[in-house]
């Protein structure tokens, strides 16, 4: 009896297989996606620590230079440092980098800060190394002047920037706009050469 259950049972036989097959592979298929996507995570996140670290550095670079520059070199007299050529003179800028646009200090203070929005939120999908520098430098370089749009006088928001770094017959500028025109650079040098932020590598 027993014999002939299994006999007629057998047709039945593949049904359950496939049936608890349906029920793995679904479970398997996820665990692989999941080793797949393993790597990503880790270094995704690895990248993000990149982008704050490089982003730190150059805030709080900025951030030390302009209290020196205020304390030390403020009303007083230009410190040559490459003859004429190169020189350390303090002035407030209200404007944007390199004194353009003084004008118009609450419209750069929100682009600024809009800037730094976009860049947060870029950051969760960026893999590549030479983009977490390049934000880098541009949120650094972007809190570093905000903080003096924000917390300088004349007013919040209305505040005007710290310069000094005055070549000959240059504008008068600080590191945090080296900052920012280092990190657009290399962003322009990323893009022609087709590398996205999530570090995919595209050609037209």
């Amino acid at each position: 009896m027993a014999e002939a259950e299994r006999i007629i049972g057998t047709p039945d036989t593949p049904d359950t297989p496939d049936a608890a097959g349906d029920g793995q592979e679904r479970p398997d298929a996820e665990r692989e996606q999941e080793r797949e996507q393993a790597p990503e995570r880790p270094r995704g996140k690895r990248r993000v620590a990149v982008l704050f670290a490089v982003a730190v550095f150059a805030y709080l670079l900025d951030l030390v230079s302009k209290m020196i520059v205020v304390a030390k070199l403020e009303h007083h007299e230009p410190i040559e440092i490459i003859g004429d050529w190169l020189r350390f003179a303090a002035i407030r800028n209200a404007g944007a980098a390199f004194g353009i646009g003084e004008a118009f200090t609450i419209i750069f203070t929100v682009i600024a800060a809009s800037v730094i929005v976009v860049i947060a939120r870029l950051a969760r999908k960026l893999h590549s190394l030479p983009w977490a520098i390049a934000l880098g430098l541009l949120l650094g370089g972007a809190l570093g002047n905000l903080t003096d749009r924000i917390f300088r006088s004349p007013g919040v928001f209305e505040g005007a920037v710290v310069d000094f770094i005055a070549p000959k017959h240059f504008a008068v500028f600080n590191l945090a706009d080296s900052a920012i025109v280092c990190g657009g650079i290399l962003i322009v040098i990323l893009s022609f050469r087709g590398l996205d932020p999530d570090g995919t590598v595209h050609k037209d």
